[in-house]
């Protein structure tokens, strides 16, 4: 059995990508090739001659909502930051939140929105033990339309300390998103534009779009001793019957489902799971790959180099072998390819 340290590594900070490539698919790709057990050097623009005109692309469409919130305490006038973690039916909001001295229930919040000026107004209920907090808006809209309104772009911290630019409102976001859902962007997508979809579909590809709407439990370390104490984050995901049979059709032609994103593949494994092959699904997942798991509807996967001790980490080195993904890691760090959210890429075959 794995130990947790197997997914741990040292990496110099600044091979941490505080921007994005100039242009999307010049990322660099990192291929790595399992059967072979050998690593290549390429760019995302190349996805065209690397993969095959029967392969199908399985794509999150989920939207990145302006998640992040800044504001001051109405009563002190204090500096208070918080992110919208989701809804419940009544619209009350889940935050987390930090400030300057104890919050306490029933004090209000005035949201700070991008324009600078207070736009909304938030008022504190209930702190729950794990340090959230439920909070009301003093607004009857939809929540996602309120935080296109007073909401800022939720850049993880290290970028830039979550300090949004201008450009990060369409740099974090895929080309491709519809519904909105994620307080994190599914950052494999980040890697494509238009043109290369359309020179993928052109040579043959197809392309299917699957939902997870991306939680901060995605990002978070594993802290339990062990991999089995770890007890999983729950992510609303979407399988549809349109896409279980254009998977069917390409697999029947000897192509190959390449899921984009670990949010991708955490889908399609789970919509497989009920029954050990895919069919159409919609829930809630708390599905945890680690070793041990057996992929069912994925075979190939292109994904960003993932946060040492975290589920992401773990659900590729399940797929890629534990040995061949240290190697691909190590190689990565030498080569001064640039990690995480706006880093560069690596496909496994």
């Amino acid at each position: 059995m794995s130990d947790l340290s197997d997914y741990d590594y040292e990496l110099p900070r600044e091979l941490i990508a505080q921007q994005p490539a100039a242009h999307r698919d010049d990322a660099r790709l990192l291929v790595v090739d399992r059967r072979r057990q050998a690593l290549s050097h390429w760019r995302v623009r190349d996805l065209a001659d690397l993969l095959r005109p029967a392969d199908c692309l399985v794509l999150n469409e989920s939207r990145v909502v302006p998640a992040r919130l800044v504001g001051r305490r109405a009563e002190t006038g204090g500096r208070w930051q918080g992110l919208f973690v989701e809804a419940d039916a009544a619209g009350r909001w889940l935050v987390l939140c930090t400030a300057r001295g104890r919050l306490r229930p029933g004090e209000w919040i005035e949201l700070a929105a991008p324009a600078a000026r207070d736009d909304l107004r938030l008022q504190l209920v209930e702190r729950f033990p794990d340090g959230s907090w439920l909070a009301r808006p003093d607004s009857e809209d939809p929540p996602h339309e309120v935080l296109e309104r007073v909401g800022h772009v939720p850049l993880p911290d290290y970028i830039r300390g979550g300090a949004m630019q201008p450009a990060d409102a369409a740099r974090y976001q895929t080309v491709y998103a519809g519904t909105p859902g994620s307080v994190a962007a599914p950052t494999a997508g980040l890697h494509f534009t238009r043109e290369l979809l359309d020179r993928l579909r052109a040579r043959g590809l197809a392309t299917a779009l699957v939902t997870l709407h991306v939680g901060l439990g995605t990002f978070r370390p594993i802290r339990t001793d062990t991999l089995a104490e770890h007890v999983m984050h729950r992510e609303a995901a979407r399988v549809s019957p349109l896409v279980v049979d254009t998977i069917a059709a390409r697999r029947a032609a000897g192509g190959r489902v390449v899921a984009v994103g670990t949010t991708s593949v955490r889908a399609l494994e789970s919509a497989a799971a009920p029954t050990g092959q895919l069919q159409p699904w919609e829930g809630q997942t708390e599905l945890f790959i680690r070793p041990g798991h057996t992929f069912r509807a994925v075979d190939a996967l292109l994904t960003n180099f993932h946060l040492p001790r975290t589920t992401l980490l773990v659900l590729v080195s399940t797929f890629g072998g534990l040995e061949l993904m240290r190697r691909a890691y190590a190689e990565a760090i030498r080569e001064r390819y640039r990690f995480y959210s706006y880093g560069d890429a690596m496909l496994i075959v």
